[in-house]
């Protein structure tokens, strides 16, 4: 019998949003599911960057990752957005990866990285665009691997994973896809059409996150506003939420990337007046003013956004709200910009990202006329920025005197460091607890807020509640 092959090692990268998290530790799933073992990056052989290929920041993010993976000497593999939005054309302009591989490669990666490693050469993905296919992007889900019970993994008849962190929050994917056409968004072109899953599959999931030790679960995909309308239930989602909610070592449900345009009155209200779901709204407004929207082909206006955000705060009005706008959009004016900082200063949020506006291969903006000069753009984005952060530290200074309830991340001996129902994990900023020895991560507490760093909070210990939202004893904290 001939000796067993020694063990490959792997290591994913991952760059971007959450929902290339989820993509990575499916990726991570199926990998080891074929053999290969999970490595740190120094003790890998081949090295799986996991793009992002959303804004020119993010594309030069990961092609300079992959040139400091190729520095290493070790076999290097490029997947997710950037690979699949360019395949050949990066693959020719990076000769230092080993291949490109494209969301439908993911079923088979274990194979395709067995090619990698013995040297076999793989045509590079050519792009198409995804909206025009079926399945779905990044991999059809019907097809994944069969029921099989691996430990460390959650295997289902849809999706493979295997967490690559110990955080007691972990992302957990609603859908793939987008069917709106904004002018500057090239997404849906390589991520497809919006396609949700089913309700059964991200329940089951998220019960094997809870025992994966996952407190948080927070709801991703490209709109999750839209969840459920091609399953034919547009209110699928305000009925998932508190079974979701009531998942057993659950304690927070958080639901990101909302569309305002669909934010109905009855999911304006399940994510406000639920128990257990984070009363915190990611509304991605991308501007206030109506002309820019309409060409951005979007809608609202300044008017509207802030009735809206006033409809949460009726409901729950320490609600958590946030949001990224885009300055410097063809034909922005200054009166529009105007209006913008008229928006901004009268929503009260918690977080505000400022972009400036680039043009993006592919979408119908790029080849709009009345482009704004790139040194006009810049000097909008600096004020808009200050402004933002001028908004947003006022209203973490609201806060002060208010009792918030706090995820524990991390534990040291300067204090423990969470987030608060506000506050989402990566984008928004933090609370740190004082006073609470014997902490662990994944408590959830009542503290009281005494004072502000920006828009961190700065907090002191109450006492540690139950997931029913109860106070239980902890044997010292204090």
């Amino acid at each position: 019998m001939p000796p067993p092959l020694p063990q490959r090692r792997v290591a994913l990268l991952t760059l971007g949003c959450a929902r290339n998290e989820v993509d990575s530790e499916e990726l991570a799933g199926r990998l080891t599911a074929d053999g290969w073992a999970l490595a740190a990056a120094d003790d890998a052989d081949v090295l799986v960057v996991n793009t992002c290929g959303f804004v020119e920041a993010a594309k030069k993010d990961s092609v300079d990752t992959l040139l400091a993976a190729a520095d290493t000497g070790k076999k290097v593999v490029a997947v997710g957005c950037l690979a699949e939005r360019y395949g050949a054309e990066l693959a020719a302009s990076l000769p230092e990866a080993d291949a490109v591989l494209g969301f439908d490669s993911y079923a088979e990666i274990g194979n395709r990285l067995d090619d990698v490693l013995a040297g076999r050469p793989l045509t590079p993905h050519q792009p198409q665009d995804r909206r025009t296919l079926l399945p779905i992007s990044p991999v059809d889900r019907g097809a994944a691997a069969p029921e099989v019970a691996i430990p460390g993994h959650a295997w289902g008849p849809r999706s493979p994973r295997r967490r690559l962190a110990d955080s007691p929050v972990a992302p957990l994917k609603l859908a793939s896809g987008c069917d709106r056409r904004c002018t500057f968004c090239a997404i849906p072109s390589f991520r497809g059409s919006f396609v949700s899953r089913p309700a059964a599959d991200v329940l089951a999931e998220a019960h094997w996150l809870a025992g994966q030790g996952v407190r948080e679960l927070v709801l991703v995909s490209e709109n999750s506003t839209s969840y459920g309308k091609d399953l034919g239930d547009l209110r699928l989602l305000e009925a998932l939420l508190p079974e979701l909610a009531a998942v057993p070592g659950v304690v927070r449900v958080r639901v990101s990337y909302l569309q305002p345009a669909e934010l109905r009155p009855s999911l304006l209200a399940a994510i406000a007046g639920t128990a257990g779901v984070a009363a915190y709204f990611d509304l991605s407004f991308q501007h206030a003013s109506e002309p820019v929207l309409r060409r951005m082909r979007r809608f609202g206006s300044t008017d509207r956004f802030l009735r809206m955000l006033a409809d949460v705060r009726a409901i729950r009005p320490d609600a958590g709200a946030r949001s990224n706008v885009i300055v410097g959009f063809p034909g922005e004016s200054k009166a529009d910009v105007a209006e913008l900082e008229r928006f901004l200063t009268g929503a009260r949020l918690d977080a505000v990202g400022v972009f400036g506006y680039s043009d993006e291969d592919g979408t119908e903006a790029a080849g709009y006329d009345r482009k704004v000069r790139r040194d006009v753009i810049g000097r909008r984005v600096e004020r808009l920025t200050r402004l933002a952060e001028e908004l947003t530290a006022q209203r973490a200074e609201d806060r002060i005197g208010d009792t918030v309830e706090v995820l524990i991340e991390t534990v040291d001996p300067a204090g423990a460091e969470g987030r608060a129902e506000h506050q989402a994990p990566e984008v928004d900023g933090s609370t740190t607890v004082h006073g609470g020895a014997g902490l662990h991560p994944g408590d959830l507490v009542q503290a009281l807020v005494t004072g502000t760093e920006g828009v961190d909070l700065v907090a002191e210990f109450g006492t540690v509640l139950s997931p029913a939202g109860k106070p239980v004893a902890r044997a010292g904290a204090h």
